[in-house]
């Protein structure tokens, strides 16, 4: 058996468990639930996995709720740092593959600060997916239980659904975020952002990510509401995108090609005793957990 060997960092305070692949083939999405668990494991925003080999870096990311995620703007930047750290990447840009698409990563010489190439904002709603039969759907009422919203949909390779808002409230945050992201409109669920505009070079933001809940910061939740704002000639082609974990910086070029740059840190490397998993709280154990990680 591999050891279960981990190494946790953190974006703006969103912070991920980084594995290689031969020890997520070990790991039942139950077990995983358990380590990202703030209690009963280890603690995370989600699991990164090592998935490529030497010369193709490969990201799998999976949420704390055992789901899979197509991107992750803060899990690109740190899969890059940890990738520089074992002596896989220099400060050179490289390639990484992902479910939502290939980007590439550069590490500064400053190796807490990294940059990645997002790709192209897909305004499209098919891309997220959203059962919308429109080009774009940019100030659409989306009707809540109680409410109805204007909210702007946007692919970044995940999907991603934006309010504008006058004033932000993380409690609104909370109450409007697991109700747009388990909306009938989106078979896949989506992330959802609170947008208040502070200037054309300024945004703050609220995050409800889907699979995770609130979450401090997210790379691709700054990509997704600088996008639009952009779309929305709201901001110019550069936007500091401020959250409760701390800012990234948005560049736009052309066709929205979208780059990201902000800090990542190291927590710890850490080897997890199988005793984790037999103490975990009973309400995370559920039989689709019981599927292997590899199947």
């Amino acid at each position: 058996m591999t050891p279960l060997l981990l190494h946790k960092y953190h974006g703006l305070g969103n912070d991920y468990l980084v594995c290689h692949r031969s020890v997520a083939e070990q790991l039942r999405n139950e077990q995983i639930r358990i380590l990202c668990h703030r209690h009963y494991g280890v603690g995370s925003d989600g699991l990164l996995i090592d998935s490529g080999d030497q010369n193709n870096p490969t990201l799998r990311i999976i949420n704390p709720d055992g789901s899979e995620a197509e991107k992750s703007g803060n899990g690109l930047r740190i899969y890059a740092r940890y990738l520089f750290d074992i002596g896989r990447v220099g400060h050179q840009p490289f390639l990484v593959h992902t479910a939502g698409g290939d980007v590439f990563c550069k590490v500064h010489e400053d190796p807490h600060q990294i940059t990645v190439e997002m790709g192209r904002a897909n305004f499209n709603p098919t891309a997220l997916p959203a059962l919308l039969d429109l080009y774009e759907a940019l100030n659409y009422p989306l009707k809540l239980a109680d409410e109805t919203l204007s909210v702007s949909l946007v692919s970044m390779g995940n999907p991603h659904c934006v309010v504008l808002v006058d004033k932000l409230d993380l409690a609104e945050v909370h109450r409007l975020g697991p109700q747009i992201e388990n909306h009938p409109l989106f078979p896949r669920r989506t992330n959802v952002q609170l947008v208040e505009v502070i200037d054309r070079s300024t945004l703050r933001i609220g995050i409800w990510e889907r699979g995770a809940g609130f979450t401090m910061a997210s790379g691709s939740s700054s990509c997704a509401a600088a996008s639009v704002m952009r779309k929305l000639n709201l901001v110019d082609n550069r936007v500091n995108v401020n959250m409760p974990g701390g800012q990234l910086q948005i560049t736009f070029g052309d066709d929205f090609q979208v780059s990201m740059c902000g800090p990542v840190h190291k927590i710890v490397s850490l080897t997890v005793d199988e005793d984790c998993f037999a103490g975990g709280d009973d309400a995370l154990r559920r039989p689709e957990g019981n599927v292997p990680l590899s199947a």
